[in-house]
């Protein structure tokens, strides 16, 4: 979502942190893109006009312009306060109760029903027991996709017959969840196409009959500024506590992340960013400045390798790169393990330096090179992808045609597996490489 404001911030900030000493005419220059590239990612312009002023009167001050790392540290300043601009409210996930109530509230295709199986999901690996429950009386397709989730997830999800009212189904569910021990309700409540007064009505019911630790709004990130008016008409008719941003992977401008807090004062708890059920983020305002500044994010990287990584299998390859005996089985263990991180191009996004590389690296993985290479080495046999060296040219015409890819493709992947081979026997060697240890 942030790749093109993401890109134009480390073009312009770049082009200071490599001069030095600046003036107050170059902070001034590069505050004026930093501002184009702000509007243009459809941030609030009042959001942008006092983002811009605070950043300028910091790194104007004759400390920094005098400094010989006066670049840099206007960089330094440009992400605290894109920090301190996400960084409104208390972003603690409170579960207080027994059992702890948590109300999803939106309008509809905002992503509730997905949200709320991801946040059970959330609070299982919490150590704790939820309960979903499905208070869409009018959607039963609603009821249905959440009983589906929730049969995957192994969490029990309650639903009533048609025609049971919102506020009876909700306190159903409280009733389930203290005889079946369920120490978390999770409550998917239903949406409406825009804001009216029965739902709103309906919802602030609710609210004061449940009393919820929680009341999350989602929100769809890709709307843009109608994001931020939605939130602002929802906490008008109920006490919102966070706001839940979704559809973060789509390829909208990112306007709407970076505005709804700063204008609404609601923090954003949690980040989906995919998906699946394991797509969900507790939001770190630090980690995505990082992201969009090309800092990189590497504890949401190290969070996501904990989740995805055996660590068994990790240190088997990890020992079979050091002798020197890591085979393309290994490879293709390795390709399956990095995909449970979630897309390329997101991962790439949280290596310090290699922010630059995501939209590319995405790019590949849309063009589907990576399930080209998968399926190339899946058609070898066990034989062939402990010693490629054995792959003649009849095998590997076998290879390209039962992988449905071509002969220059499997060379080209067995002549690049070659050279990492070369690559880490030089390495395990300690032999200086050229551009990357010394000349």
């Amino acid at each position: 979502m942030f790749d093109a404001l993401s890109e134009r911030l480390r073009k312009t900030l770049g082009s200071l942190t490599g001069r030095g000493r600046v003036s107050e005419a170059d902070v001034d220059a590069a505050m004026r893109e930093v501002r184009l590239a702000l509007l243009e990612a459809d941030v609030n312009f009042k959001v942008v006009r006092d983002f811009i002023a605070r950043v300028r009167e910091r790194a104007i001050g004759a400390n920094i312009l005098e400094s010989l790392t006066a670049g840099q540290q206007v960089v330094s300043i440009v992400n605290d306060e894109l920090t301190a601009l996400l960084s409104a409210g208390d972003r603690t996930f409170h579960l207080q109760g027994n059992p702890a109530v948590v109300m999803l509230v939106g309008l509809q295709g905002s992503g509730k029903t997905t949200s709320a199986a991801k946040l059970a999901r959330h609070c299982v690996k919490l150590g704790r027991r939820p309960l979903l429950v499905a208070a869409d009386p009018y959607r039963p397709a609603a009821a249905d996709q959440l009983a589906t989730l929730g049969k995957a997830l192994d969490v029990p999800v309650h639903r009533a017959p048609v025609g049971t009212s919102v506020l009876a189904i909700a306190e159903g569910g409280l009733e389930a969840a203290r005889r079946t021990a369920r120490d978390v309700v999770i409550i998917d409540t239903a949406g409406r196409l825009t804001i009216d007064e029965v739902l709103m009505a309906e919802i602030a019911g609710l609210s004061s009959a449940l009393k919820p630790a929680e009341t999350l709004l989602v929100v769809d990130a890709m709307t843009g500024q109608e994001a931020v008016a939605v939130a602002e008409a929802f906490a008008v008719a109920v006490p919102l506590t966070g706001l839940v941003l979704t559809k973060i992977d789509g390829d909208a401008r990112g306007g709407a992340a970076l505005s709804i807090s700063a204008v609404t004062g609601l923090p954003v708890k949690f980040l989906g960013t995919g998906e699946k059920t394991d797509a969900l983020e507790p939001f770190h305002p630090d980690r995505l400045a990082g992201r969009i500044l090309g800092m990189g994010d590497v504890l949401t990287l190290i969070e996501r390798a904990q989740d995805a990584f055996d660590a068994t299998q990790a240190e088997k390859a990890a020992a079979k790169l050091q002798s020197g005996s890591f085979s393309l089985e290994d490879m293709l263990d390795q390709l399956q393990q990095v995909k449970k991180m979630g897309p390329l191009g997101q991962v790439m996004e949280m290596i310090p330096g290699l922010g630059g590389m995501a939209r590319q690296a995405q790019d590949s993985v849309d063009r589907g090179d990576l399930r080209r290479t998968e399926a190339i080495i899946r058609s070898m046999t066990a034989g062939e992808r402990r010693d490629p060296t054995i792959l003649n040219g009849s095998r590997r015409r076998r290879i390209a045609a039962g992988s449905g890819t071509s002969i220059v493709e499997v060379n080209r992947l067995v002549k690049q597996f070659g050279e990492m081979q070369k690559l880490m026997k030089q390495l395990r060697g300690g032999r200086r490489l050229p551009g990357v240890f010394g000349r």
